[in-house]
């Protein structure tokens, strides 16, 4: 139990000085005409508790009415118990070749948004947010324990969203360390996840690799898709929808060293069940226990003395209208 405004008890005393006021005055003040109270009759002080009955019920009801005021309220404190203390923003490639089809029967982005929401599903204690890239980066989603909004922001991704051409994998790669490297979590955690090589944006991938290491954001990168070429549908304006075949340009190395850089590790995905393995793989490494400060919750109490405030005063003025009735 606790009182929200303490110091306004204090209106206590103004009541009871102006109650101990009223009771002299009315001592100094008798009525001129007293009826004879048989009900009381041989009950030693009745008739001075008959008088002063009005007077301590209002002075009663004053000091209910203040403490009241001061916001009584009901502290219940729970143990939040342990959470995993990671921050993990998740950084997905969604450049045009995203979309080749040698996850059969699922083509590259739908297997890697599948596995990323299991990831998510699983992590449910830990702040996540995601930045997509292709040409230029974007933020989808800030950090959040929010995993609902998450995976509603998940399933709208798509390739060529960003509507810029290319691989920015330096700049994705930087996009995600900004916003992360103010996080005051015990563990700052960057997945990047991509198919091919950086072949625009201003920043260079081990460079922005440097940046992370120096905010202390570990980075683990994955490289998908099967070695060698690959099919993608096109939608061409003078033939229609035709499959083309591109070529494998997955950087590994540039990947690799990435991932050396911060700390973190490198994993190739060929398959579905591969990603999916990978991801349980980064879910089992991170998984640092940090233990949450209490919930603690209030409840207010203060109707409760309002309430019987308000019988009081009822009470008063009905019985000084009825069976203590005093004529002047």
């Amino acid at each position: 139990m606790r009182l929200e405004n303490p110091y306004l008890l204090l209106l206590a005393l103004p009541v009871l000085a102006a109650a101990f006021f009223a009771w002299k005055i009315g001592e100094e003040r008798r009525a001129a005409l007293c009826f004879p109270l048989t009900s009381f009759k041989g009950i030693p002080g009745s008739r001075t508790a008959v008088r002063l009955t009005p007077l301590a019920l209002k002075t009663l009801a004053l000091l209910l009415m203040a403490l009241g005021l001061a916001r009584p309220q009901k502290v219940l404190r729970q143990e939040a118990g342990v959470s995993s203390g990671v921050d993990i923003l998740l950084v997905l490639d969604t450049s045009i070749s995203m979309r080749a089809l040698d996850f059969d029967p699922l083509d590259r982005m739908a297997a890697a948004k599948n596995a990323a929401a299991g990831f998510i599903r699983r992590r449910v204690s830990d702040r996540i947010g995601m930045v997509v890239f292709a040409g230029i980066p974007l933020l989808a989603c800030p950090l959040t324990l929010d995993t609902g909004a998450l995976l509603e922001f998940l399933e709208g991704v798509d390739s060529g969203m960003t509507q810029a051409d290319g691989t920015a994998v330096g700049d994705g790669l930087a996009s995600g360390v900004s916003h992360l490297k103010d996080s005051r979590a015990k563990s700052k955690v960057l997945i990047l996840l991509t198919d091919g090589a950086n072949n625009t944006g201003a920043v260079d991938p081990r460079t922005a690799a440097r940046a992370a290491a120096a905010y202390g954001i570990k980075v683990y990168t994955i490289g998908t898709g099967r070695r060698g070429p690959a099919l993608i549908p096109i939608d061409d304006p003078r033939f229609g929808r035709r499959v083309v075949q591109i070529p494998d340009e997955l950087d590994e190395d540039s990947l690799i060293a990435v991932a050396a850089e911060t700390g973190g590790r490198y994993f190739r995905a060929e398959t579905a069940k591969q990603l999916e393995a990978i991801y349980a793989e980064i879910d089992r490494l991170e998984k640092t226990e940090l233990r949450l400060p209490p919930i603690i919750s209030y409840t207010d109490l203060h109707t409760r003395p309002l309430i019987l405030a308000a019988l009081l005063l009822a009470a008063g003025m009905l019985s000084s209208r009825t069976l203590l009735m005093r004529l002047p």
